[in-house]
């Protein structure tokens, strides 16, 4: 019955959330790009109203033509499912289908809740009973949908709150914040990875099972060619010798030229900030010296 555990190839299980204008739908895509490196292997179900059109083809953005349906209305779980595997044959096992976004089949039209109160409705039946049929119907969905035969991403809207916060000048001002996202409350679990996106699109881990429990920066390509190779390979990211953080790519390097430029300098491997700090550091004691 028990075996001595050992990794395999996975396929990847993300979720993320933020409020609108987040840029869940573009970090979306931009993870997916770099799992697979291929446009083409990129499946996009949009329930936001064709919103998603908009990101495809962009020289600013640098994004390509992605495989793309639409999903209007009613917004049932078997819909969903539907969707889900066609785009899942459409990509290939090394492809990603996206949901976006998975609030939709909660509290849209012909979504769960809509079901629990059609089956409350009817005759015999209480609120209990309606929770726990609705309840089955949004758990197969669930499963189904993190079953397929390839990676998933979806994104789900965040209940929205203003809280006051002092701006750089001072001053008390409302600030939008996101709260837990709109879906069932224990849906997060389902996924192994969630990446909670701010207004600043600064993205943070809520849930993760990697290596990202000290993520906190915008997504791009990066992102999923290290995901990828964790998933694929269980190659471990490389970190930061001084603050252990994984390195990624920033200001406009790449995480390999990062690298290489801190050994060189420094004879050390370290992430940008930690490079940058360090080298400004080693000139102006150089300097103090000179002089």
């Amino acid at each position: 019955m028990f075996q001595t555990v050992t990794r395999k190839k996975a396929k990847l299980r993300m979720a993320l959330t933020g409020v609108s204008g987040a840029g869940k739908t573009l970090s979306a895509l931009y993870i997916a790009y770099g799992i697979t490196g291929d446009w083409n292997k990129i499946a996009l179900i949009d329930t936001e109203h064709e919103r998603a059109r908009f990101y495809a083809d962009r020289s600013d953005l640098n994004t390509g033509s992605f495989l793309y349906a639409a999903f209007p209305p009613p917004y049932s779980p078997d819909r969903y499912k539907q969707f889900v595997q066609e785009g899942a044959r459409a990509v290939g096992p090394d492809g990603v289908v996206i949901v976006d976004s998975f609030s939709h089949a909660w509290n849209n039209e012909g979504g769960v809740l809509d079901i629990k109160d059609r089956i409350a409705a009817q005759q015999g039946k209480n609120s209990y009973t309606a929770w726990n049929e609705a309840g089955r119907e949004q758990n197969n969905l669930v499963n189904t949908m993190l079953a397929v035969d390839c990676h998933t991403i979806v994104t789900m809207r965040s209940k929205m709150d203003y809280v006051l916060q002092e701006n750089d000048r001072g001053k008390m001002t409302p600030v939008k914040v996101g709260l837990a996202p709109v879906q069932r409350d224990d849906t997060e679990y389902e996924f192994d990875i969630v990446l909670d996106i701010a207004r600043s699109h600064i993205a943070t881990a809520s849930k993760d099972t990697t290596f990202l429990d000290s993520f906190g920066k915008i997504i791009t390509p990066e992102l999923g060619r290290q995901l990828a190779d964790w998933l694929n390979t269980g190659a471990e990211p490389v970190r930061c010798e001084t603050c252990q953080k994984v390195i990624t790519a920033e200001a406009g390097r790449s995480s390999e030229q990062i690298m290489e430029a801190s050994r060189k300098h420094l004879g050390k491997t370290l992430c940008y900030r930690c490079y940058a700090l360090e080298y400004r550091a080693k000139k102006e004691a150089e300097n103090h010296a000179a002089s």
